[in-house]
């Protein structure tokens, strides 16, 4: 009958820990330095208060746009604002008229 004796050897004993600690390595990086890691969350969280502050300021240029559209429909045509409009787009003034420009209807 024949035996194989195998003696230990030191460098087997240290591939499974040395590819436990290559997978941890690599998983450990990305969660941090990766696309959706902690890097990321924190970039994700400057860019959605930058928008949201956006987001607010085009509500309130909406609105505004919301009520000039609201004063000039056919329903409720408010002859002050008609004219305010005309006068502005024409750059027409009578001559006892001072003219102070507001950035307003930019």
């Amino acid at each position: 009958m024949w035996t194989k004796h195998h003696r230990q050897r030191k460098f087997g004993r240290l591939i499974v820990p040395a590819i436990a600690a290559a997978f941890l390595s690599y998983f450990g990086y990305h969660s941090v330095h990766g696309g959706y890691g902690l890097e990321a969350t924190k970039e994700f969280e400057r860019q959605r208060i930058a928008r949201s502050a956006e987001l607010a300021s085009l509500t309130a240029k909406r609105k505004a746009l919301e009520l000039q559209v609201e004063l000039l429909s056919d329903g409720s045509l408010e002859h002050d604002i008609l004219d305010e409009k005309a006068r502005y787009q024409l750059n027409v003034s009578r001559a006892d008229e001072i003219v102070i420009f507001n950035s307003y209807f930019n």
